[in-house]
């Protein structure tokens, strides 16, 4: 490749050859496809049919009602989706918008999506990476990769080989230095594109959805059996034929729960809503119910658990050690030895240590500017030592003015070191020097050094047993060696540093980086983000068991399980080089990953969903991207989150909390609580009807309820006050129970006992009042009408989540307005006519409420004696090997 780069014609005929340097998006949804999609839920088909039943029998005003809810539950799906969809592209920030290319000689600006293979590309710090390409020149290039590889260090790159080639890839970002770069691969050719294309599989059915078909099916069945008992026994007894038929549907129609998919939309609506007040969007609404039914959840670590940034969390001087306390690249914080605050003035030799580490510097602090944080130009590593020396005190600025900076030999892959050379006030130079333990503790570069072995630099060092006490070591430098082996072990990336003074040169010697003296070591680690280690608790105290998936070091990605509590320090950590030689046995026996690749993330995900787990997959970067597409729902990050995993993943946390998921879980659980609250509320009200038409006949009412007043309760019941049940806020002890195995059906866990149990109750305290009524020569068709319908709204009542409170006033006024309406069909002349009732005296008024009451009651008793689950829910789960999931 000459200096002049492409020709604008060849870089024309090569954009036509190989298309735009873009990702190939997703084709977006059409609004009717969208529309399809809801109406294929198994249960709509069933009131699909219930509508065409009603209005085959005339009853166009319970067609209506049926088809409203319809209506309205593919509405607020199909927003849903739409919003989130926008949502997630106002978030789009991830694509090089332009790239500085040479073209016909000149250096020109255009958008990256005409960068084609062969350009001559130019990149400086801060520039995001426009295609993969190989380094023609560099001058200090560091790449932050992490996005495609996890690794949370950055790489250096340098011209590589006799052909002066090294690569880069597209998506990552240039953090220090420039370079010179001929493009390889655009587009999807580019390994952004190849891990792109492993994200093809589409998402399956969610838990619930899963559950609700299998219930749709099984309703459909047993219901039409039933009503062909209730239509033959009828027939039996004389009654007419066409009155029978009607009976039969409508008994049909009222053993659906038609409010169904209305509660399941309003309670994932409700969740939808809740999230993006945490600024979490939903990209599918059913993703919320199925964090609720999550039983592992994976986990990325730089970026997601972890900063994304590096800290010098550790100092160690041969007089001591000492904590650096803070958040992220804030110089607010602080330096703690020994439990106590310390500054310079108290601790000269720390202060020795970073007032070196600040002056071998080449990187930056950027103040906030109105909603940012704090951010690093340059070496994120070097930045951590600018931050570090704040928080003791040091200011930068003054100590480049006292010692301005005369040359340097710059860092590089070979020598592992970086050295300075300052200007004393009163005459001489200062030497200061930083670099990898082993570069630095040799005798060729410090004074008075053994012949030791190298000490390790952290993160790639093997195991090494743990330092002897540091009073008892009569050596500085050894005890440095051991203790950057201690430090390397639990995860730290170690610099020493060093600093001599010389006389004042006429020219540069080359004894600059010997007989130096060794000030101490720095400890540096991407940090765990605040909010991890209480999310990782409480996902294990909810029964969930979490693993931590990452590209990066085993030794780094130990030491952070270790701190989240996700896995012991010393459990094993399996690679991916293992993954990929097939020694690494069954994967989900592991809770800790490293060094993996997108596809091994992929199987890692595959292999627990095959293990019968619900998955979910948390993550941030490009190789991120496939396994949050393939897990049973993708949580992204949505700040510091690539394109790609934002466009995989089903929730996107607008604010990288990862506490967020912790709520999520919440709601989901609070989803499929109120779903099958609703289910025990209308399952038990159809099967009292049903067994009030079975029965009744048997106790001398030849028709207990006529076609009209069978659809005017199932109206009233599953109509506003089912719905006002999707609304039950989430029950105290949610997240204190394990979540429910995958394959256990929606009236599983004794819900199918608890419906019989109260309809039975139900009807049997409705056909003891009929018989009584009619025995006492009462209008007993009127009193069975009345009855059934309170006592199902008084079972509404007792369903509530927390009774006594008023945190669902919506259900309160439903059921209020339920029971008006159930009235006023007994006394106003219109609704009389309609449904074939007779006004009731004011003594049996009060009966028929009085006796609906024992619905409450009865429904409170049965919750205390059977609650939802009991603590401590003994299903299959994985059990986490880091002191158990419970």
């Amino acid at each position: 490749m000459g200096p002049s780069g492409l020709s604008s014609d060849e870089a024309a005929r090569r954009l036509e050859l190989h298309g735009p340097n873009e990702i190939p998006s997703e084709p977006r949804i059409p609004v009717w496809r969208r529309v399809l999609q809801q109406l294929r839920d198994p249960l709509i088909l069933v009131l699909l049919v219930a509508a065409a039943l009603t209005i085959a029998t005339g009853d166009f005003s319970d067609a209506a009602v049926i088809l409203l809810v319809i209506t309205v539950n593919t509405v607020v799906g199909v927003v849903q989706e739409v919003r989130a969809e926008q949502a997630v592209l106002a978030l789009s920030a991830m694509s090089a918008p332009a790239a500085r290319v040479v073209r016909d000689g000149e250096e020109r600006s255009i958008p990256a999506a005409e960068v084609v293979p062969g350009d001559l590309v130019l990149l400086a710090e801060g520039d995001i990476v426009p295609a993969d390409g190989d380094v023609l020149a560099a001058a200090m290039l560091l790449v932050d990769e992490s996005s495609l590889t996890g690794e949370s260090v950055p790489v250096e790159k340098v011209p590589d080989g006799d052909d002066a080639r090294g690569p880069v890839s597209a998506g990552t970002v240039i953090v220090r230095g420039r370079g010179r770069v001929v493009v390889t691969a655009t587009g999807a050719d580019s390994a952004l594109g190849r891990i792109a294309s492993l994200m093809g599989a589409a998402p399956g059915l969610t838990p619930l959805q899963h559950r609700l078909a299998r219930f749709g099916r099984t309703l459909a069945a047993v219901t039409v059996a039933l009503c062909a008992v209730v239509l033959a026994l009828g027939l039996a007894r004389g009654q007419p034929v066409e009155l029978m038929i009607v009976a039969a549907i409508s008994l049909a129609v009222a053993a659906v729960p038609e409010s169904l998919p209305a509660v399941v939309t309003l309670s994932l609506a409700l969740g939808a809503r809740r999230m993006a007040d945490r600024h979490a969007i939903v990209r599918r609404l059913p993703a919320v119910e199925t964090l609720g039914s999550v039983t592992v959840i994976a986990t990325d670590k730089t970026g997601t658990l972890t900063e994304g940034r590096m800290a010098a969390e550790q100092l160690w001087t041969p007089r001591g050690e000492a904590a650096v306390v803070g958040t992220g690249y804030d110089p607010e914080g602080r330096v703690v030895r020994g439990g106590e605050t310390v500054t310079a003035d108290d601790a000269p030799d720390l202060a020795a240590l970073l007032r070196i580490a600040m002056l071998c510097n080449d990187a930056a602090l950027e103040p906030p500017d109105g909603s940012t944080e704090w951010s690093a130009l340059g070496d994120p590593t070097e930045a951590a030592l600018l931050v570090a020396g704040a928080r003791l005190g040091l200011d930068r600025a003054a100590l480049e003015r006292e010692l301005p900076r005369l040359d340097e030999i710059p860092f590089d892959s070979d020598r592992k070191r970086m050295t300075t050379v300052h200007r004393r006030p009163k005459g001489g130079v200062l030497v200061a020097c930083k670099g990898a333990p082993e570069s630095l503790l040799r005798p060729q570069i410090l004074a008075d050094a053994p012949d030791a072995p190298d000490a390790p630099d952290a993160p790639d060092a093997p195991d090494a047993p743990d330092a002897p006490d540091a009073p008892d070591a009569p050596d500085v430098v050894a005890r440095a060696a051991a203790q950057a082996k201690v430090l390397a072990r639990r995860g730290y990336r170690v610099l020493a540093v060093a600093s001599a003074d010389h006389e004042d040169p006429v020219q540069r010697p080359p004894t600059w980086e010997s007989g130096l003296s060794l000030l101490g070591l720095v400890g540096i680690l991407d940090p765990p983000r605040n909010a991890s280690e209480p999310t990782i608790a409480a996902c294990k105290r909810a029964g969930i068991v979490p693993v931590l998936i990452t590209g990066d070091h085993p030794l780094t990605a130990r030491a952070i399980a270790g701190r989240l509590g996700i896995a012991t320090r010393d459990e094993e950590v399996t690679t991916g080089g293992r993954i990929r030689e097939g020694t690494a046995g069954d994967l989900t026996d592991v809770r800790v990953y490293a060094r993996t690749t997108p596809e091994q993330k992929l199987d890692i995900v595959q292999a627990w969903r095959g293990a019968g787990q619900v998955v979910a997959m948390t993550g941030d970067g490009v190789n991120d991207g496939p396994a949050l597409r393939q897990a049973d729902i993708g949580v992204a990050m949505g700040r510091r989150g690539t394109e790609v995993a934002r466009q995989a993943a089903d929730l996107v946390l607008a604010d990288d909390n990862p506490a967020t998921i912790v709520s999520a879980v919440e709601e989901g659980r609070r989803v499929y609580a109120n779903v099958r609250r609703f289910l025990l509320y209308a399952l038990a009200g159809g099967t009292a009807e049903i067994l009030v038409m079975l029965l009744g006949p048997f106790l001398g009412m030849p028709l207990p309820l006529l076609p009209a007043q069978i659809l005017w309760i199932n109206l009233l019941t599953h109509g506003l006050p089912g719905v006002a049940l999707g609304a039950e806020p989430v029950a105290p002890d949610a997240m204190r129970h394990p979540p429910r195995p995958p394959e256990e059906s929606v009236l599983g866990a004794g819900l199918w006992p608890r419906i019989l149990l109260i309809g039975a109750f139900v009807a049997t305290v409705t056909l003891a009042v009929g018989v009584w009524a009619r025995e006492t020569g009462r209008p007993w068709q009127s009193m069975v009408f009345l009855i059934l319908g309170a006592t199902q709204l008084g079972v509404a009542l007792g369903s509530r989540a927390r009774p006594g409170s008023l945190a669902n006033p919506f259900l309160l006024v439903a059921v209020g307005a339920a029971l008006s309406l159930q009235a006023a069909g007994v006394y106003l002349p219109p609704l009389r006519e309609l449904l074939g009732t007779d006004p009731l005296p004011p003594t049996d008024l009060a009966i028929a409420f009085a006796v609906s009451g024992l619905g409450h009651v009865v429904m409170r008793l049965q919750a205390r004696l059977k609650p939802e689950r009991p603590p401590g829910g003994a299903h299959r789960r994985p059990e986490s090997r880091a002191g158990g999931s419970r």
